[in-house]
């Protein structure tokens, strides 16, 4: 089972369209698509700022926008069935579908997770790899990557990935990718082929 992350930075983007059909080919009842904030996630920074109201409230504002872009990619792409529970995902998969999930219900409280801006939709596929005992998590980027094999404590130095997302990671036992929004066919080959390159 994958887990895939697609960047909220890819909502305008019209490569969105080929990431959504490409999993909608290749990814039945193999992968779960977990939501970025993009956007929607946007706002909730500037009202913070705004404002000044504190990380608890804007984490779980952050957490519904995620919900608001999985209802969007749903919208767009009918194969993509969105899921709140563990049980639900998995029922969208049993059915050959695509799970896209709505982190909300099984966030809510939950111990592990901070509740601020070091934990963003990257640290919460890792999160969701590891509850799912998932093989694989791919995370669609729009900025520049580093080369194949890069640590993930100097991707967050990059500002890849967030502050919270090696630890994550070193809880779970699946390969964690990171591929450009440039590279749906390369997803496609990993999927259908089994062409993993070399964990990041």
């Amino acid at each position: 089972m994958w887990i895939v992350k697609l960047g909220g930075s890819l909502a305008a983007d019209p490569m969105l369209r080929d990431w959504l059909d490409m999993l909608a080919d290749s990814g039945r009842g193999r992968v779960i698509v977990v939501p970025g904030g993009g956007p929607f996630a946007d706002r909730v920074r500037e009202a913070q700022h705004h404002w000044e109201f504190d990380d608890r409230a804007a984490h779980r504002m952050a957490i519904l926008a995620m919900e608001q872009y999985a209802v969007m990619l749903a919208a767009l792409c009918p194969a993509l069935t969105p899921a709140a529970t563990q049980d639900g995902l998995f029922a969208a998969l049993k059915k050959a579908g695509v799970g896209v999930w709505l982190p909300a219900a099984m966030l809510h409280e939950e111990p592990a997770i901070a509740q601020d801006w070091s934990v963003t939709s990257d640290s919460l596929a890792a999160w969701l790899a590891s509850r799912l005992n998932a093989q694989y998590l791919a995370l669609v980027k729009s900025c520049e990557l580093p080369p194949d094999g890069t640590a993930s404590e100097e991707l967050v130095r990059l500002g890849v990935v967030d502050a919270a997302f090696p630890r994550f990671v070193r809880q779970g036992c699946f390969r964690a990718y990171t591929l450009s929004r440039s590279e749906p066919a390369r997803l496609r080959r990993m999927l259908v082929e089994g062409d993993c390159v070399g964990p990041r």
